[in-house]
Protein backbone atom coordinates (compact mmCIF):
# COMPACT_ATOMS: atom_id res chain seq x y z
CA UNK A 1 0.00 0.00 0.00
CA UNK A 2 1.09 3.54 -0.57
CA UNK A 3 2.52 5.91 1.89
CA UNK A 4 0.72 9.63 2.93
CA UNK A 5 3.79 11.88 3.79
CA UNK A 6 3.36 15.29 4.61
CA UNK A 7 6.47 17.57 4.61
CA UNK A 8 5.60 21.24 6.33
CA UNK A 9 8.01 23.62 8.17
CA UNK A 10 6.80 25.18 10.89
CA UNK A 11 7.81 27.83 13.59
CA UNK A 12 8.20 26.49 16.94
CA UNK A 13 5.01 26.97 18.63
CA UNK A 14 3.17 25.02 15.79
CA UNK A 15 2.44 27.42 12.72
CA UNK A 16 3.09 26.21 9.31
CA UNK A 17 1.84 29.74 8.01
CA UNK A 18 1.29 33.19 9.17
CA UNK A 19 -2.10 34.62 10.32
CA UNK A 20 -2.22 35.78 6.75
CA UNK A 21 -1.33 32.51 5.18
CA UNK A 22 2.58 34.13 4.59
CA UNK A 23 5.49 31.97 4.35
CA UNK A 24 8.13 34.96 4.09
CA UNK A 25 9.61 33.52 7.73
CA UNK A 26 10.84 30.23 6.29
CA UNK A 27 14.55 30.05 6.97
CA UNK A 28 16.36 28.78 3.27
CA UNK A 29 19.02 25.93 4.20
CA UNK A 30 20.00 23.93 0.92
CA UNK A 31 21.39 21.06 3.39
CA UNK A 32 18.09 20.44 5.10
CA UNK A 33 16.35 20.38 1.63
CA UNK A 34 18.42 17.38 0.82
CA UNK A 35 18.22 15.64 3.82
CA UNK A 36 14.01 15.76 3.71
CA UNK A 37 14.62 14.68 0.20
CA UNK A 38 16.74 11.38 1.04
CA UNK A 39 13.51 11.05 3.36
CA UNK A 40 10.88 11.15 0.62
CA UNK A 41 10.50 8.90 -2.76
CA UNK A 42 6.98 10.13 -3.67
CA UNK A 43 5.94 10.12 -6.90
CA UNK A 44 2.35 12.35 -6.45
CA UNK A 45 1.91 15.52 -4.75
CA UNK A 46 -1.86 15.91 -2.61
CA UNK A 47 -2.48 19.52 -2.97
CA UNK A 48 -5.40 21.65 -1.87
CA UNK A 49 -6.38 24.94 -4.02
CA UNK A 50 -4.04 27.24 -1.95
CA UNK A 51 -0.96 25.38 -2.27
CA UNK A 52 -1.61 24.12 -5.73
CA UNK A 53 -2.06 27.98 -7.22
CA UNK A 54 1.31 28.80 -5.16
CA UNK A 55 3.29 26.05 -6.21
CA UNK A 56 2.17 26.28 -10.24
CA UNK A 57 3.11 30.08 -10.09
CA UNK A 58 6.65 29.59 -9.11
CA UNK A 59 8.13 26.10 -9.93
CA UNK A 60 7.29 25.52 -13.44
CA UNK A 61 8.66 28.55 -14.05
CA UNK A 62 11.87 27.91 -11.99
CA UNK A 63 12.75 24.86 -14.08
CA UNK A 64 13.24 27.05 -16.71
CA UNK A 65 15.38 29.59 -15.38
CA UNK A 66 18.52 29.63 -16.25
CA UNK A 67 19.32 32.04 -13.02
CA UNK A 68 18.07 29.38 -10.19
CA UNK A 69 20.19 27.45 -7.99
CA UNK A 70 20.72 24.05 -9.50
CA UNK A 71 18.86 22.48 -6.79
CA UNK A 72 15.75 24.86 -7.18
CA UNK A 73 16.33 23.78 -10.95
CA UNK A 74 16.19 19.96 -9.66
CA UNK A 75 13.44 20.03 -7.60
CA UNK A 76 11.70 22.12 -10.08
CA UNK A 77 11.74 19.61 -13.08
CA UNK A 78 11.51 16.44 -10.01
CA UNK A 79 7.72 18.42 -9.22
CA UNK A 80 7.27 18.79 -13.27
CA UNK A 81 7.02 14.89 -13.95
CA UNK A 82 5.20 14.36 -10.39
CA UNK A 83 1.25 13.83 -10.91
CA UNK A 84 -0.68 16.66 -8.93
CA UNK A 85 -3.76 15.46 -7.39
CA UNK A 86 -5.24 18.45 -6.94
CA UNK A 87 -8.69 18.62 -4.45
CA UNK A 88 -10.93 22.10 -4.86
CA UNK A 89 -14.75 22.47 -5.00
CA UNK A 90 -13.66 26.25 -6.59
CA UNK A 91 -10.95 25.20 -9.33
CA UNK A 92 -12.69 24.93 -13.02
CA UNK A 93 -9.34 23.10 -14.13
CA UNK A 94 -5.42 22.56 -13.52
CA UNK A 95 -3.01 23.84 -16.22
CA UNK A 96 0.42 22.63 -14.49
CA UNK A 97 1.82 19.45 -16.64
CA UNK A 98 0.54 15.98 -14.92
CA UNK A 99 -2.20 17.77 -12.42
CA UNK A 100 -5.96 15.53 -11.87
CA UNK A 101 -8.53 17.39 -10.08
CA UNK A 102 -10.78 16.49 -7.91
CA UNK A 103 -14.10 18.33 -7.18
CA UNK A 104 -15.79 15.71 -4.10
CA UNK A 105 -14.69 13.10 -2.06
CA UNK A 106 -11.17 13.50 -0.83
CA UNK A 107 -11.07 10.49 1.57
CA UNK A 108 -12.34 8.44 -0.89
CA UNK A 109 -10.21 9.32 -3.73
CA UNK A 110 -7.15 8.87 -1.33
CA UNK A 111 -7.99 5.63 -0.21
CA UNK A 112 -8.95 3.99 -3.63
CA UNK A 113 -4.89 6.08 -4.59
CA UNK A 114 -3.46 4.36 -1.59
CA UNK A 115 -4.60 1.14 -3.27
CA UNK A 116 -3.32 1.00 -6.00
CA UNK A 117 0.54 0.74 -7.86
CA UNK A 118 2.79 3.55 -6.96
CA UNK A 119 5.45 5.11 -5.05
CA UNK A 120 4.58 7.37 -2.35
CA UNK A 121 1.93 10.42 -1.75
CA UNK A 122 3.55 13.92 -0.63
CA UNK A 123 1.72 16.55 1.20
CA UNK A 124 3.44 20.06 1.26
CA UNK A 125 1.62 22.68 2.74
CA UNK A 126 -2.38 22.40 2.74
CA UNK A 127 -3.38 22.06 5.85
CA UNK A 128 -6.87 21.11 5.33
CA UNK A 129 -5.86 18.46 3.29
CA UNK A 130 -3.87 17.48 6.43
CA UNK A 131 -6.34 17.40 8.64
CA UNK A 132 -8.91 15.52 6.92
CA UNK A 133 -6.60 12.94 5.88
CA UNK A 134 -5.28 12.19 9.62
CA UNK A 135 -9.19 12.08 10.92
CA UNK A 136 -9.65 9.90 8.35
CA UNK A 137 -6.77 7.76 9.27
CA UNK A 138 -5.23 7.99 6.18
CA UNK A 139 -2.01 9.92 7.15
CA UNK A 140 1.09 7.28 7.76
CA UNK A 141 4.08 9.48 8.35
CA UNK A 142 4.91 13.39 9.08
CA UNK A 143 8.28 14.90 8.01
CA UNK A 144 7.89 18.22 10.54
CA UNK A 145 10.87 20.81 9.87
CA UNK A 146 10.97 23.07 12.69
CA UNK A 147 12.29 26.54 11.83
CA UNK A 148 13.91 28.59 15.41
CA UNK A 149 11.09 31.60 14.90
CA UNK A 150 8.33 32.48 17.23
CA UNK A 151 5.29 33.52 15.42
CA UNK A 152 3.07 34.31 18.14
CA UNK A 153 0.13 34.08 15.65
CA UNK A 154 -0.72 32.13 12.85
CA UNK A 155 -2.67 28.97 11.14
CA UNK A 156 -2.17 25.95 13.28
CA UNK A 157 -0.73 22.78 11.91
CA UNK A 158 -2.62 19.97 13.69
CA UNK A 159 -5.66 22.39 14.92
CA UNK A 160 -8.44 19.91 14.94
CA UNK A 161 -6.99 17.09 14.18
CA UNK A 162 -8.09 14.03 16.22
CA UNK A 163 -5.25 13.23 18.89
CA UNK A 164 -3.36 10.30 17.47
CA UNK A 165 0.29 8.64 18.94
CA UNK A 166 3.41 9.31 16.54
CA UNK A 167 6.56 7.30 16.52
CA UNK A 168 10.02 9.18 15.97
CA UNK A 169 11.95 7.44 13.45
CA UNK A 170 14.67 10.45 13.11
CA UNK A 171 15.99 13.33 14.86
CA UNK A 172 18.48 15.51 13.14
CA UNK A 173 19.51 19.43 13.85
CA UNK A 174 21.06 21.91 11.54
CA UNK A 175 23.77 24.10 11.64
CA UNK A 176 21.25 27.18 10.24
CA UNK A 177 18.86 26.26 13.48
CA UNK A 178 16.23 23.97 11.71
CA UNK A 179 15.51 20.74 13.32
CA UNK A 180 14.00 17.83 11.11
CA UNK A 181 11.83 15.65 12.42
CA UNK A 182 10.42 12.41 10.95
CA UNK A 183 7.43 10.79 12.90
CA UNK A 184 5.34 7.75 11.72
CA UNK A 185 1.78 7.00 12.86
CA UNK A 186 2.43 4.62 15.52
CA UNK A 187 -0.18 2.41 14.34
CA UNK A 188 1.29 2.32 10.65
CA UNK A 189 4.36 -0.30 10.75
CA UNK A 190 7.35 -0.96 13.40
CA UNK A 191 9.30 1.79 15.45
CA UNK A 192 12.53 2.96 13.89
CA UNK A 193 14.26 5.16 15.79
CA UNK A 194 17.10 7.06 15.09
CA UNK A 195 18.55 10.35 16.76
CA UNK A 196 21.28 12.20 14.89
CA UNK A 197 22.47 14.98 17.17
Amino acid sequence: MRKVVMFNRISVDGFFAGPDGNIDWFLPDPEVDQAAHQLMRPDSVIFGRVTYQMFESYWPGAARDPNAPAGTRQMANELNVMTKLVFSKTLKEVTWENSKLFNKDLIGEIKKIKQGAGQDLVIFGSGSIVRQLANAGLMDEYVILVTPIALGKGKSLFAEVNKSELKLLEARGFSSGNVLLHYRVANKGRQVDKIIK
